[in-house]
């Protein structure tokens, strides 16, 4: 089957791209492997020189890579401005960084000399998503190739035209060729991949099925894999909270990328005192955003990505008011073109719905009110996710002794979950496994190597 890209604020076709064959994928992984072996042996400045023009690059050609964005998966051109800036300050941040976070460690022992080295694993596959469609990419491709990795991108196949840009742009920096390569290949190739004898670890962002799949033959081949999976973020409301803040970030995390992101707010947990004020204040704003056509320069909240996504999510929110959840605002699905779908509100979810215990991909927000702090922990960790979290309150030492008690790879006090070069970023429970980003995420697809001399 061909690659199609859609524009989903239209449903018109915008580029066809045929899908490779076996014998296709095979050359290009014994290419990727080839290049990583020259480029393991390539002196440090030389990448650091390469990733800084990367990063470069990604400043000068915003605009461009933004409106790439808008046309084949519906962000607005705001939301992808900021995260080609990301991508740029995920570059610079690992051409300063990586030869620190990799470098030998001495270690006093009764040898006459023992150390650690961090030596290159060899190919990484990446599989990633469509939602970031630029960010998801460089988060594992910046630190997997200053280590000395080789990287092989098999993209979303609704993002292709982001796919090939991205290998162009390593191409246009200096990387010498097959060191990234987008793989053309079909969601069903992905496990010969990981089986090539040329791959070497698998690093997925995306679903819960996808990521026991991936798992499954990357353990098959005992190859090393790291996996960012589903989420439905926590955002606690505690009665000393600032509401007026709390509210204008519940709106931005819930409903940046029409809501379409891992670690967006999807459970919105305030404790009873403040639950009516806050919900009132929230539905305000979030009934305020702008919605339309992702590449006009007034839009905040453009369509979701596909049409099949949003009947999915609207079976979900359909489900759970039949099963008591109450609607506060939109949970209709915008008639005519195009996949949008309202900023949406469901109050009054219970364990006894589907919006408490699924992921809701898409913009609509669930309020599970709770009766006090002690049951809003319980609820925020009453999920088989485990990946993002947020407590307000204006006492963030008390907040703080809260966040030790949520089952989850970070909690965010007075601030939205997102990601962040210089912090490790991942999850646990359902969520995933393993770290991106930081010195940890250079060190996942590294073989950390003892030399003990006498």
């Amino acid at each position: 089957m061909p690659y199609i890209s859609l524009n989903p604020a239209t449903s018109t076709t915008l580029k066809t791209y045929p899908s490779w064959d076996s014998h296709r994928l095979a050359e290009a992984l014994q290419d990727a492997s080839r290049a990583q072996h020259e480029w393991s042996r390539m002196a440090f400045g030389a990448r650091v020189e390469r990733m800084n023009r990367a990063a470069v690059l990604f400043h000068e050609r915003v605009d461009e890579y933004a409106r790439l964005m808008a046309l084949e998966m519906g962000k607005s051109l705001r939301e992808g401005r900021a995260e080609v800036e990301k991508c740029a300050l995920a570059c610079d941040f690992y051409a300063v960084h990586a030869e620190h976070f990799i470098q030998t460690e001495m270690v006093q022992t009764d040898a006459g000399r023992s150390y650690v080295l961090y030596d290159p694993l060899g190919v990484v596959l990446g599989v990633m998503p469509w939602n970031f469609p630029f960010f998801q990419v460089i988060r594992f491709a910046a630190p997997a190739l200053m280590a000395g990795n080789a990287c092989v991108l098999k993209h979303a196949s609704n993002v292709p035209q982001c796919a090939l840009a991205l290998e162009q742009l390593f191409r246009d920096a200096g990387f010498p060729e097959h060191v990234f390569t987008t793989l053309m290949i079909e969601a069903a190739d992905v496990a010969g991949a990981i089986a090539s004898r040329h791959v070497h670890a698998v690093t997925l962002t995306g679903s819960e099925n996808a990521g026991r799949e991936v798992a499954s033959h990357a353990g098959q081949h005992l190859k090393k894999c790291v996996l960012e999976l589903g989420g439905s973020d926590a955002f606690i409301v505690l009665k000393d909270a600032d509401l007026e803040q709390a509210a204008s970030f519940a709106v931005r995390s819930r409903f940046q990328n029409c809501g379409q992101s891992c670690i967006a707010a999807k459970r919105i947990i305030p404790v009873a005192e403040i639950a009516d004020e806050f919900l009132s204040l929230f539905s305000r704003k979030a009934a305020e955003l702008k919605v339309g056509d992702p590449a006009s320069e007034a839009t905040q909240m453009g369509p979701m990505a596909r049409l099949d996504l949003r009947e999915y999510l609207h079976r979900q929110v359909t489900d759970s008011i039949e099963q008591g959840a109450e609607v506060v605002l939109g949970c209709e699905p915008v008639s005519g073109e195009g996949a949008f779908y309202p900023p949406s509100i469901l109050d009054r979810v219970t364990a006894k719905t589907r919006a408490y215990h699924e992921e809701l991909f898409g913009p609509v927000a669930a309020v599970i009110r709770a009766a006090d702090e002690e049951e809003a922990i319980r609820i925020a960790n009453d999920t088989r996710f485990g990946l993002g979290s947020s407590i307000w309150s204006r006492d963030s030492m008390h907040a703080e002794k809260i966040a030790r008690e949520i089952e989850a790879g970070c909690t965010f006090i007075n601030g939205m979950v997102r990601s962040d070069p210089r912090l490790p970023f991942g999850g646990t429970k359902a969520s995933g496994f393993g770290r991106e980003l930081s010195y940890h995420g250079i060190r996942e697809f590294s073989n950390i190597k003892t030399m003990w001399i006498r």
